[in-house]
């Protein structure tokens, strides 16, 4: 079928590939002309995915109407930022009931809106759905195995999305959970930050586990103040995902987060990453979202102090380790 996909950042990409391998047809759309005359000519995404070379099948384009006529799914992979802009320009090209999943992890600042959300606000007339889970763009462009899970309102859109990317290499569960889905996604990124700043400041295997535990426990408060199955954070979109973000040096959340901890300012570490940090991103709306539904967070309210109040990372892992005696329940 024809598949198209926005956004030929490093994950966009690693999608077109993996689905051009399934045989189907798949245009992938730059924001600008000249990124899609760079992919087009070296048919390599050389920023991105050095050195991963795809295949004839993916037509790059520049044209949404080109690259959305016809389509039987659209992938949205903007980041963050950018979702409300390009959801906006997508829009006009959508017929009613289009199938569209959204495989970016974010929340939008200022609404605190999960980005289906977004998506729906710009283009009501579309189904919309999410994907989510431990996969490193690096590794799925090498074909290497992976498993995710793809939300939608309605299962049967779910398996729908399921057969279309399902293969040897790229294992895909259901569920209809869209908002821990999605929560699981964005909010990781802040605790993989986290964990990149411990790592930073040459803490060692016990804090980064007691950061993911206490991390996930977080999360998933939050999840279920807003309606999220807390069951959801337990597989592939919730622990699963925080697992790979914390632990491997292809996450960019991580590598933000070790400059962080070496005393990086943040414009230095962004500079020096020289891609979105969707952690840095996220970190404002999780707390904001924490102060809205009356949730504590307090990892997450230790890294927006860091990120932008200029709090001395050790004095915030200070703030943690003095807190009130707890029960691990809560």
């Amino acid at each position: 079928m024809k598949i198209a996909v926005i956004g030929s950042g490093g994950w966009g990409t690693a999608i077109a590939i993996l689905l051009s391998s399934r045989g189907h047809n798949v245009y992938l759309w730059s924001w600008i002309q000249e990124e899609t005359d760079r992919l087009s000519n070296d048919r390599e995404n050389k920023e991105f995915l050095p050195g991963v070379k795809f295949p004839e099948t993916i037509y790059c384009t520049h044209n949404m109407a080109e690259c959305t006529d016809g389509a039987e799914l659209i992938i949205t992979a903007a980041p963050s930022p950018a979702t409300r802009t390009t959801a906006k320009q997508l829009s006009p090209h959508i017929k009613e009931g289009q199938k569209i999943v959204n495989i970016s992890k974010g929340l939008e600042q200022g609404t605190l809106l999960r980005l289906s959300e977004v998506y729906k606000e710009e283009i009501p007339q579309a189904n919309i759905s999410v994907m989510s889970g431990p996969s490193h763009a690096e590794e799925v462009s090498r074909g290497l195995p992976t498993t995710n899970v793809v939300a939608s309102e309605n299962l049967q859109t779910a398996k729908f999305i399921q057969d279309v990317f399902m293969g040897e290499m790229f294992r895909v569960y259901t569920s209809t959970d869209i908002i821990g889905v999605e929560l699981g996604g964005a909010l990781k990124n802040v605790i993989a930050l986290c964990a990149g700043i411990s790592d930073g400041l040459g803490y060692g295997d016990n804090t980064k586990a007691a950061l993911m535990t206490r991390g996930l426990a977080e999360i998933a408060r939050l999840g279920k103040a807003m309606g999220a199955d807390e069951k959801t954070f337990m597989g592939l979109s919730g622990v699963g995902d925080l697992i790979v973000t914390c632990t491997s040096m292809h996450s960019r959340n991580r590598r933000a987060g070790i400059l962080l901890g070496q005393g990086k300012t943040l414009q230095e570490t962004l500079d020096t990453v020289h891609m979105v940090v969707e952690g840095v991103n996220t970190a404002t709306a999780a707390y904001n979202l924490s102060r809205k539904y009356d949730v504590s967070m307090p990892i997450t309210e230790q890294a927006y102090k860091i990120l932008y109040e200029n709090k001395d990372a050790r004095e915030a892992v200070n703030s943690l380790m003095g807190r009130e005696r707890g029960h691990e329940g809560n």
